[in-house]
């Protein structure tokens, strides 16, 4: 997915979110960090575009309350969560890159709840990947893909990372032996090579055959 699929896919999700919710007033965008959060900024801006007010923004960082937090360092890293207004009553919509085991997003809402009681939770990826590992799916999807566990999807924004792009990267033993800098479509260059290569001779012997026939059937006309 590039930049400009990747905007189109924002934007359809904000009026997708604006067809269910037309009062903007009454509606939170929470990005779950870090790239959560760009995602819910731009989704909430889009969303300002079409109705007037944009809706209220926050940011929320699950580190401490991740199920996996007892194994983490000793002191994780933490950028913090920024929530400056009432959810209660609201409709908040959870903003995320990836929707993968859906360990992330229960944590996400533990620490939402903690906050208050919102109307309703609802969430918004850019990619589901599938593989969940809990009983959690995304109300607006941006795109699913089919990915195994060797695969790992990486979504880059340009707040974070200069520019806009979602790349699915092998993770396993053959990603890892792979040249730094290596071409990315070697192999199918390759392939298409190998094809091509398999189908000249064929086509030449077939011509080949031919010719030998004609001159052999020409031979018996003329005795």
């Amino acid at each position: 997915m590039d930049a400009g699929r990747m905007a189109r896919t924002l934007s359809r999700i904000a009026h997708e979110i604006l067809e269910r919710h037309p009062d903007p007033k009454r509606l939170a965008l929470v990005g779950i960090r870090s790239r959560g959060v760009p995602l819910a900024r731009r989704l909430a801006r889009l969303v300002g575009d079409a109705a007037g007010p944009a809706p209220a923004l926050g940011a929320i960082d699950i580190a401490l309350y991740r199920d996996d937090f007892t194994s983490l360092a000793a002191q994780p890293i933490t950028k913090g969560t920024d929530i400056l207004f009432s959810i209660d009553g609201r409709t908040v919509v959870l903003v995320d890159d990836v929707l993968f085991t859906g360990r992330t997003v229960r944590a996400a809402l533990d620490q939402l709840i903690d906050f208050g009681r919102p109307a309703r939770i609802e969430l918004a990826v850019l990619v589901d990947r599938g593989h969940r590992e809990l009983p959690i799916r995304a109300d607006y999807v941006g795109r699913s893909l089919s990915t195994s566990r060797d695969e790992a999807v990486q979504v880059l924004v340009r707040e974070e990372d200069g520019r806009d792009e979602v790349v699915l990267v092998r993770t396993g033993p053959e990603a890892k032996a792979r040249p730094h800098g290596a071409a990315k479509p070697g192999r199918a260059v390759t392939a298409k090579a190998a094809k091509t290569e398999k189908a000249k001779p064929a086509k030449v012997t077939a011509k080949t055959a031919m010719t030998k026939t004609a001159k052999a059937r020409a031979a018996q006309r003329g005795r």
